[in-house]
């Protein structure tokens, strides 16, 4: 008996999620190199390795050394920092010694970036590709500006490889998704052309996010992507459910909670913010859901309790000290709060959080 609240993993259902985008992605002629920051976890990103990803995604430097530590379990051999970096002379350091462990490759936006970069690691074994904005305007360079970013990083003596983005705007209700997809597949081939004018070849030509890889098929994005990284995918969580990316059953990540007051359409859980994660969407009907009551909605979070309610006060509602599983909004936070997940395997394995606080 574990104490509440933690977060578990149904791995039947993890299973089928890998194999599914595995195999989606193998049937479109693109490379999977999944986003490993949602799960941080060895045995998931082995699992991904081993249907076939060509490596991992991260999103920091110590997140790169977490997984590169963990070879024995991962067989990790590649792996992209999906940032635009702005190194100092000891981050510098560490991806130099990340480069004499793994295949490394790093981002780079600007001008000014890539010749700082350059000054630092210029003719290293590190690939680096130039990260372009497709809508979310974050980070990233104007897509027609990719191969003047490119060529500073050249000069420099980087080894420019390609373009990414991000379509993190993604993430929304009714035609979000596709019209994300789109716009990545124009920013990523008007970036690439912008490359091929300097003479670079852009032969990676990286996309694709949980919420738009449903759309990579697509015969006006053929020969765009050459990879996808999406992070979310082996888990899934609330918001993947209600943008319509996966249904309740694609879910594979809980939080195992306890019924603390129960009364008529409503009961609070010792499951708060910290162990769901606080983030909640403007367009999210909750701070979470139920895995087992659909319609049930978290609509008061603090840091240990969720209060939850129902459509009516008629509807049944657990009882006090029930166990109930709780869906979190962002899956990436949920894990992040915990120094392991439980397998429920056969032997309820406990799989350790490596890259947890590896923000730096």
């Amino acid at each position: 008996m574990i104490d509440t609240p933690y977060l578990e993993v149904d791995v039947d259902r993890l299973t089928h999620n890998l194999t599914s985008l595995a195999d989606r992605a193998r049937s479109t002629g693109v490379d999977v190199r999944p986003h490993a920051k949602t799960h941080k976890c060895a045995e998931i990103a082995r699992m991904q390795l081993d249907l076939g990803a060509v490596g991992l995604t991260v999103a920091t430097i110590g997140e790169a050394e977490a997984f590169a530590d963990a070879a024995e379990i991962t067989a990790c051999t590649d792996v992209f920092i999906a940032y635009p970096i702005w190194a100092t002379s000891t981050k510098a350091a560490r991806l130099r010694a990340l480069a004499d462990r793994v295949s490394l490759r790093v981002g780079i936006d600007s001008v000014e970036g890539a010749r700082h970069l350059g000054s630092l690691l210029g003719e290293q074994r590190i690939e680096v590709v130039v990260e372009v904005d497709s809508g979310q305007h974050r980070t990233g360079a104007a897509p027609e500006q990719a191969g003047d970013v490119a060529a500073a990083g050249a000069a420099a003596g980087l080894d420019i490889v390609g373009v990414f983005t991000f379509p993190g705007h993604g993430y929304g209700v009714g035609d979000t998704r596709r019209r994300a997809a789109e716009q990545e597949v124009a920013a990523l081939r008007t970036a690439a052309q912008s490359l091929r004018a300097q003479g670079i070849d852009p032969r990676v030509r990286s996309g694709g996010s949980t919420p738009t890889v449903d759309f990579v098929g697509d015969p006006s994005h053929a020969g765009v992507l050459t990879e996808i990284r999406p992070g979310v995918y082996p888990l899934n969580d609330a918001q993947q459910v209600e943008i319509g990316t996966c249904g309740f059953d694609d879910v594979a990540l809980t939080a195992v909670a306890t019924v603390v007051r129960s009364e008529p359409g409503r009961i609070v859980v010792d499951a708060g913010s910290k162990i769901l994660g606080a983030d909640r969407a403007a367009w999210a009907t909750g701070h979470g859901r139920l895995l087992d009551h659909p319609e049930a909605r978290v609509v008061q979070l603090s840091e240990h309790h969720a209060v939850v309610e129902f459509p009516t006060e008629s509807t049944p509602v657990p009882r006090l000290g029930d166990v109930i599983r709780v869906v979190p909004n962002h899956v990436c936070n949920a894990v992040n709060l915990v120094d392991e997940l439980v397998a429920i395997d056969g032997s309820d394995s406990r799989w350790p959080v490596i890259a947890r606080g590896r923000n730096s």
